[in-house]
């Protein structure tokens, strides 16, 4: 077990430890050293030397990543990933005895390298090409060289000066250098490619922005993340193509992002929401943040209530991550229950949109009369895969030719009981499976605010006298109506169950049949005859005798589990507004009476081996994404809502606008989907706009302004989840070219080729925009 993080700290199984390979510079002779990552570099001494039988004051130890002498190594508690060194990277043992020499320490000329180590000061830390800080955190112009850090790309090794960033000899082009992969680390060499590539960031990273840094804010991580990236920044916009090793980068991110540390693959999108907030603490200008009290809308004009959110936000988050990537949406709560409606406005750093799916299902579903007004009848239904169940409640109304003045109550049977009602209208069509038994019930709307009554069906067997008793199984499916007395009585129970079952009466009553014993269904002699009239007689002198009712039907009250039962008579009346279940008992004459042959074989949502014509996804565009984005939704049972009048936590229905959209605005493509069981990823093709995209329509602040936005970077994932390849994309803005980043390999791409499946996160720059200094927000003016 290791502890991982500063801030978050979380113990972790090291199931794989870190792995060096060792180079003897005596002999060029190499070995294998596994220890933790949390191991410190005494412990690498101590090991190395045992391994290779040398006195630990004779020996110097170097970080040889890549085959190059980056920083020696000394004996001391610091932790191998806090020296940064990468799983299967090369360390070079030197023996020290003032003779002894090697090929190792020599350039290609054959002179001796004069190497320097790369350990800074323990005084003082740098700002990448920053000028001295006046509180002493900085030292004169040299860039902040981390130990382990290289700069790869045709810069020395040694700390070099502001100028070296930004000096481009002739003939050379900037942003061009690639990622090295560290072991797994290509998510984070996307979204990293994607973030330096957007150009209010380059902007500001390449200038001094030292005075912005934020050591003392405790959400953040004292600077050092701003720090890291700003130096991995200027890096990749120096001169030169050489692909850059990210690992002091890396090192930081292990530290202050536990999740990510090792070398397992992880999700583009989660790093780049922490990056994004990382950065903003780092550079917060607000030094200690304000408490302040929200208030809610309470009926004044949403411009109002928007510009005071987004005043109050910026009193306590103003960055330039605030400035370029931050938005504001308008959320709408409405509680299921008194209606109360909630409103607030909140900011967005990127927008997680949901794949609208185009592949259908069908769907058999029977459909009961409630007021026993006909004959129940199975309808077949064509709906979306990934649509509601107000998609099936639409497509069902339009196949039986519902009334206006009706309503259909979904429910599942199962086992001869409902199993749960389907009230939600935005329920997941995917949890109803294709052998489930879905029933519905055409209920009158004036209706439904009575009483519930649910009618099981019981099979009464001749030589049972114990009507009470529960052990008899059930059959066919329950019927559902509704009492429209104010306090239904026995009577009225009586009334409502014979005239459910009326649309179940045989044409001619002599016709008889009978249930087969040990089956929950009707036997296939459903017209047979049975037994004497004398025998019926004796029965009913049985069944009245033994529950003393003078109900013509053989009713008892029951639980929705069928389990007790309690008889009851005509002038036995019952409180309003509760869910009333009755079991019937059927005998001979029941079946004499009623053909339940409609009560059973109900069929199955989708026959199993049915050869249903598959479909498959077509293309969807991003403003369908968008659409399905905006669309209305209940919140899920875990995100409950506490509604403030009716003191209690609801499921209520939220809905998002738009409100006010950043300068760079990023588009996430839900395409990986977690379920109970499974996980899958969605490989539809979404096609994406380059150019011109306008979002006007969806922002509901009608101030004008501008919102036409141009493509200028893609995170892409190839494969299936738990692995597969990250890439990314990215446009030289002042060269008008696309160039393919894989890792250290960066090549051009045309323009045409970039839309892809692979497509998951776009980011977006908003095209004619006004020079606003960075700082200002479209609300400066109504709020100053």
């Amino acid at each position: 077990m290791i502890l991982q993080g500063v801030y978050h700290r979380t113990f972790d199984v090291e199931v794989y430890p870190l792995r060096l390979k060792l180079i003897d510079s005596r002999d060029e002779s190499q070995s294998v050293i596994w220890l933790s990552r949390k191991a410190s570099l005494s412990e690498l001494f101590r090991r190395v030397c045992a391994l290779r039988g040398i006195e630990q004051n004779k020996v110097r130890i170097w970080d040889y990543f890549n085959k190059r002498k980056h920083t020696q190594l000394s004996a001391s508690n610091r932790s191998l990933e806090e020296s940064n060194l990468q799983m299967d990277q090369d360390i070079l043992l030197e023996e020290v005895d003032g003779h002894h020499s090697s090929r190792f320490g020599l350039d290609s000329t054959g002179n001796e390298l004069a190497l320097v180590s790369m350990e800074p000061s323990r005084s003082s830390f740098t700002i990448a090409g920053g000028p001295t800080l006046s509180n002493g955190h900085s030292s004169g112009f040299k860039s902040n060289q981390y130990p382990g850090s290289s700069l790869s790309s045709g810069l020395k090794d040694t700390d070099d000066g502001f100028g070296a960033y930004n000096t481009v000899r002739k003939g050379e082009k900037r942003g061009l250098a690639g990622l090295q992969n560290l072991g797994n680390t290509c998510f984070m060499n996307s979204a990293l490619q994607c973030l330096v590539h957007t150009p209010p960031l380059v902007e500001y990273f390449l200038k001094d922005y030292s005075d912005e840094i934020n050591t003392e804010n405790p959400l953040g991580m004292h600077g050092e993340l701003a720090l890291a990236f700003g130096e991995l920044l200027r890096k990749l916009w120096s001169s030169g193509q050489t692909a850059i090793a990210p690992r002091v980068f890396k090192g930081k991110l292990a530290r202050f992002a536990p999740q990510f540390s090792g070398y397992n693959q992880h999700d583009s999108q989660e790093l780049l929401a922490f990056l994004l907030d990382g950065l903003h603490e780092d550079l917060n200008r607000v030094k200690e943040k304000p408490y302040i009290e929200l208030k809610d809308a309470d009926g004044r004009p949403d411009e109002v209530v928007a510009a005071e959110s987004w005043k109050n936000h910026k009193a306590r988050n103003d960055s330039v991550i605030v400035d370029v990537c931050q938005g504001q949406y308008k959320s709408t709560l409405v509680c299921p229950v008194c209606n109360k409606i909630s409103i607030t406005f909140d900011p967005f750093m990127y927008l997680s949109l949901p794949l609208p799916s185009t592949i259908t299902r069908t769907m058999t579903v029977t459909v009961f009369y409630g007021d026993g007004s006909g004959l129940p009848m199975p309808y077949t239904v064509s709906v979306l895969k990934n649509g509601f169940c107000k998609d099936l409640l639409l497509a069902l109304r339009t196949a039986c030719c519902l009334k206006t003045d009706e309503n259909l109550l979904l429910a599942e049977v199962y086992e001869n009981k409902i199993y749960r009602y389907l009230e939600m209208p935005l329920e997941p069509l995917a949890s109803i499976k294709d052998d489930e038994h879905i029933v519905a019930f055409r209920i009158q709307k004036k209706g439904m605010e009575k009483t519930k009554l649910v009618i099981f069906h019981r099979w009464q067997e001749k030589s049972t006298t114990d009507y009470l008793k529960s052990g008899k199984e059930l059959f066919g499916t329950p019927l559902i109506t509704y009492l429209g007395e104010d306090k239904p009585s026995g009577a009225d129970i009586e009334t409502a169950v014979s005239k459910v079952l009326s649309p179940f009466k045989r044409m001619h009553s002599s016709a008889k049949a009978h249930i087969g014993k040990g089956s929950d269904f009707l036997s296939d002699g459903l017209d047979e005859l049975c037994s004497s009239s004398d025998a019926q007689s004796i029965e009913n002198a049985e069944f009245e005798g033994a529950l003393s009712t003078d109900l013509s039907l053989r009713l008892l009250l029951t639980d929705d589990r069928v389990m007790n039962f309690k008889a009851f008579k005509k002038d036995t009346l019952f409180e309003p507004g509760k869910i009333l279940s009755v079991v019937m008992d059927w005998t001979d004459k029941e079946q004499g009476l009623y053909d339940a042959s409609y009560l059973n074989d109900i069929p199955e949502v989708h026959k199993a081996g049915f050869a249903a014509k598959k479909t498959r996804q077509e293309a969807i565009s991003l403003s369908s994404c968008l659409d399905a984005f905006l669309v209305e939704e209940p919140l899920g049972p875990d995100d409950m809502w506490y509604c403030p009048r009716c003191k209690e936590h609801r499921q209520a229905v939220k809905k998002l606008d738009l409100w006010m959209l950043p300068e760079i605005i990023v588009f996430h493509l839900k395409r990986f989907t977690y379920g109970r069981y499974l996980k899958n990823k969605i490989d539809t093709f979404v096609n994406f706009p380059i150019h011109n995209l306008d979002l006007s329509k969806y922002v509901k602040n009608k101030d004008g302004q501008s919102y036409v936005y141009e493509l200028y970077a893609i995170s892409n994932h190839y494969g299936g989840l738990g692995g597969g390849h990250y890439t990314a994309y990215a446009k030289l803005i002042e060269e008008n070219r696309w160039y393919h980043f894989d890792d250290g390999h960066v090549s051009p791409v045309n323009e045409s080729d970039i839309k892809t499946s692979a497509a998951y996160l776009l980011f977006y720059k908003r095209v004619n925009e006004s020079k606003m200094e960075i700082g200002e927000s479209s609300y400066s003016h109504s709020t100053s």
